[in-house]
């Protein structure tokens, strides 16, 4: 027994007084209403009608049943307008993961701008460079900049691209020996990112080994060190940049061949994707159209 439709069927009966307007409304016929009716009395052990060639009357158990059955029908009318509010109306909170350096460069202003654009969006964003279950911590999207394919649970969006330069200080430069080629950076000191995939191998053409006296999980923080002239990154454009257009740190190996990263926005795979969330990713994806480097 389907008990949801019988009890609707049950409040229309109530409602119009007649098996016959009920079936003619329901495109449904007599017998079956009565049928569904009898199996909801029977599930409750209980009769909810006095029928009658007639009409019909409801029961004392039947009045306080009808009372109550509207008052569940009402809320679940309730849920059902509040989902569909919040999938076709562009408000609620989004809660987002991104990477730490991303966050701080790129999608402050990024951000920024859409929260202006959407005033009833509010946004929870968490950033971090470790790996995180987005379904197991209730995120809405995860943004991921990666050279390799993404995690299959998901699905993604690539928004953007970037290249990794290798960055050191003129002064490191003037200091040391010459990098000419890939090999040459045994030889250095160069800078260890604790989240890189690849650890202390370098995907510069086949892949270089290197070894340094800084490990970190910061980029940015990496990047302080590099200006100081203590040694080398291999760091992502989007944190060095405005540093090398500045001439505060040089590229070295620029012809080298390297990966290129692809930032992509993840969501967990739904059936259903609320309007908030495509919005969001919409404006993303724009944004970085609108913002590439000349």
């Amino acid at each position: 027994m389907d008990k949801l439709r019988a009890i609707k069927l049950f409040v229309k009966l109530a409602n119009l007084g007649s098996f016959t307007k009920v079936a003619e409304q329901t495109n449904t016929s007599k017998s079956m209403i009565s049928k569904e009716i009898g199996r909801l009395e029977d599930d409750l052990g209980a009769r909810l009608l006095h029928r009658s060639t007639r009409n019909l009357q409801l029961t004392h158990v039947g009045e306080g049943y009808l009372q109550r059955a509207i008052e569940i029908l009402e809320k679940l009318d309730d849920a059902d307008n509040f989902v569909s509010d919040l999938q076709h109306n562009v408000r609620g909170k989004l809660k987002i993961n991104a990477p730490m350096a991303l966050g701080i460069t790129d999608l402050s202003v990024l951000f920024a701008d859409f929260m202006l654009e959407n005033p009833d969006i509010e946004l929870d964003i968490h950033l971090g460079d470790e790996s995180v279950d987005l379904v197991e911590q209730g995120f809405d999207l995860g943004l991921r900049a990666s050279s390799r394919a993404i995690d299959s649970n998901y699905v993604g969006k690539p928004l953007t691209r970037f290249t990794y330069k290798v960055c050191a200080s003129p002064e490191y430069l003037a200091r040391h020996k010459a990098i000419n080629l890939p090999k040459d950076l045994s030889e250095h000191n160069c800078f260890v990112y604790s989240y890189f995939q690849g650890k202390d191998v370098w995907p510069i053409e086949d892949g270089v080994a290197v070894k340094g006296k800084l490990k970190v999980n910061s980029t940015l923080f990496m990047m302080d060190a590099i200006k100081k002239g203590l040694g080398l990154g291999f760091i992502p454009d989007f944190v060095c940049q405005k540093m090398i257009d500045s001439g505060e740190v040089v590229e070295v190996l620029a012809e080298a061949n390297k990966p290129r990263l692809t930032l992509y926005a993840l969501y967990p795979a739904r059936h259903f994707v609320p309007t908030k969330l495509v919005k969001c990713i919409r404006y993303l994806e724009d944004w970085f159209d609108n913002n590439k480097p000349a």
